[in-house]
């Protein structure tokens, strides 16, 4: 039996396990599971590994894509440089981390780019959230050689700011939003990151990174204001077929 599975806390919002259960029925897989691993602290991953000597690979999500760096043998280029992992390769007791959210965001996103290059080349972003997943778009966006600043509770210096900056923010020079926090994550689908949305308006992309549920309280509130909007979800199943490649790698 191979076994495969993702680790972070909470997990109940997560839809990893139900992807990989569909995918494996769905493509006769067989002599395969994923099971669901919360993992409250990271300093309990050398256990749980003891626990499932059957493991093959990992997702990782919140809160651990950065804490789990140390836990690992080796890191894959574009991880060490994103800073973050949500793929662990386990093979002959050797873990190696990846980072597959760089996947699925850059090809998630890449329509997107051609649809506003019509309308503004000049692209400016903001980035609502400082975690592992925030690491992942600002490298697609450092790529693409997008402009952009991270939005977090404090201003954290250059290049942060806080969201009471965004009161006096002109959002005429923003042209996509990305939330990378897990506000609005079911069940608290009333949670919403405060920015004006009355200043938002058709030439906005706003970018939610959650997809459960798939339109979460900040899509609701951008399309009212005519906003492009889209969610994770595309990006989770680019992302976990890339992982799904990565595990079977020889």
């Amino acid at each position: 039996m191979q076994q495969y599975g993702l680790i972070g806390y909470p997990l109940g919002h997560s839809f990893s396990q139900q992807y990989f259960t569909a995918k494996f029925e769905r493509e006769g897989i067989t002599g395969a599971r994923y099971d669901k691993f919360p993992l409250p602290d990271i300093a309990g991953f050398p256990d749980l590994l003891a626990r499932n000597p059957q493991l093959r690979g990992l997702n990782v999500t919140i809160p651990h894509k950065v804490a789990v760096l140390p836990y690992l043998d080796a890191i894959d280029d574009t991880a060490r440089m994103v800073g973050a992992v949500n793929v662990i390769r386990i093979k002959k007791g050797i873990l190696t981390g990846y980072n597959t959210d760089v996947i699925g965001f850059e090809r998630s996103l890449t329509p997107w780019l051609d649809v506003s290059n019509k309308y503004n080349p000049a692209i400016r972003a903001l980035i609502l959230g400082t975690g592992g997943a925030s690491r992942s778009v600002a490298f697609v966006l450092q790529k693409w050689k997008i402009p952009f600043q991270f939005v977090s509770r404090e201003s954290l210096g250059e290049n942060y700011l806080s969201y009471a900056d965004l009161q006096a923010l002109d959002f005429s020079t923003v042209h996509w939003i990305f939330n990378t926090t897990p506000l609005g994550t079911y069940p608290d689908t009333e949670m919403c990151p405060d920015i004006p949305f009355e200043q938002l308006g058709p030439q906005h992309l706003i970018y939610d990174l959650v997809y459960n549920p798939p339109e979460t309280l900040l899509l609701q509130r951008a399309k009212t204001q005519g906003c492009a909007v889209k969610n994770g979800l595309e990006m989770l199943q680019l992302q976990a077929e890339a992982a799904w490649a990565i595990w079977q790698q020889a």
